[in-house]
């Protein structure tokens, strides 16, 4: 049994069709990108899969259930988690509280959520920032705490939009450290992200979207030399420039 898949789906927004006929599986264990030039439909795409937005067919299957219909709360809690491109943490909360929030989806109980958040904060490095209001964090801090919100769920699938968007060189590598060890204790990774250095790392498989559309999928090395990859990002100029 596949641990995510999409079968055939579609989301129209009017006249704008952001994700057309996407079909696309993954495993335990996975470490897949999603990729893409801008408006190519990877947040939609997250949306539908996370319960965010109803698909218009199709069918997305995590570990043989149908999401479609259900809640975001509901399908968190079969162990589906996804952080945000934008970060909008509750900004007067400390951020173990911040945590805690996340961890109340799997325990009723403060001390246990508290305690999760303490875990998971140690895994994030934000340990001993706990008692800062999450308001006065850096951006690559908040990055961290968005991804702490979510582990705290204690999710199967990690769904990962641009967690490294606008971080320098060595906040990123931290990042990506991070995401492996993540990875590396059994959470399967389906990620969204611009940083190319990142996704050709950390990703065992990219699949590409231009337009909606799936134009490509397989080893990352071999997909972004694919000639409909490079025009999608770079224009039909830039390939005739460097095939000539």
């Amino acid at each position: 049994m596949r641990l995510l898949k999409i079968q055939g789906v579609s989301k129209r927004f009017g006249g704008l069709q952001a994700v057309s006929d996407l079909t696309l599986a993954m495993d335990e264990g996975d470490v897949v990108g999603l990729i893409g030039p801008n408006g190519a439909g990877k947040t939609t795409a997250f949306n539908l899969i996370s319960g965010f937005l109803a698909p218009d067919s199709g069918d997305i299957r995590f570990r043989g259930h149908s999401l479609v219909g259900l809640r975001p709360h509901q399908i968190c809690h079969l162990g589906l988690t996804r952080t945000f491109q934008i970060v909008r943490p509750f900004p007067h909360l400390s951020v173990l509280e911040n945590v805690k929030v996340g961890a109340f989806a799997r325990t009723a109980s403060s001390g246990q959520a508290a305690a999760k958040a303490r875990q998971v904060l140690r895994e994030v490095g934000l340990e001993a920032k706990a008692g800062v209001p999450a308001g006065e964090l850096t951006l690559a801090d908040r990055k961290r705490l968005e991804l702490a919100r979510a582990l705290a769920t204690d999710p199967i699938l990690l769904l990962l939009d641009e967690v490294m968007a606008g971080l320098n060189a060595a906040e990123t590598e931290r990042i990506v450290e991070l995401i492996r060890g993540i990875n590396a204790r059994g959470v399967s990774i389906l990620l969204i992200e611009h940083v190319m250095r990142a996704v050709m790392s950390l990703s065992s498989r990219v699949a590409v979207l231009n337009y909606g559309e799936l134009i490509a999928e397989g080893p990352p090395a071999q997909v972004v030399k694919a000639p409909n990859v490079i025009e999608a990002y770079f224009g039909e100029e830039y390939v005739g420039a460097s095939q000539a």
